[in-house]
């Protein structure tokens, strides 16, 4: 129980590490400080892992919901931010500039 514990804390630290880039790239519009190369490593990293592990949980029949957890936000937080790459400078070009 308590491996499990520290596993869901320590998962969902990870899940939320991105939350603040997020807020502030929605906030002032700017991505100019991000880097696009960054970006796509950051989100074939967290897909290709979240793959193994459920791939890999299917095959053993354990399940490992903290680690879905955290796949599965940090991937819809790597899409937000590169869809903001590239979708903000065209919006709000003078932010990015």
């Amino acid at each position: 129980m308590i491996n499990e514990t520290i596993g869901w804390i320590g998962n969902i630290l990870f899940a939320i590490c991105g939350i603040p880039q997020v807020i502030k790239t929605f906030k002032s519009k700017s991505v100019k400080d991000l880097s696009a190369l960054f970006l796509w490593l950051w989100f074939a990293g967290e897909l290709f892992t979240f793959y193994y592990i459920v791939f890999g949980d299917l095959e053993t029949g354990i399940l490992h919901f903290p680690l879905y957890f955290n796949y599965m936000v940090n991937i819809f937080m790597a899409c937000f931010l590169i869809y903001a790459k590239y979708a903000y400078p065209k919006k709000f070009g003078a932010v990015n500039s």
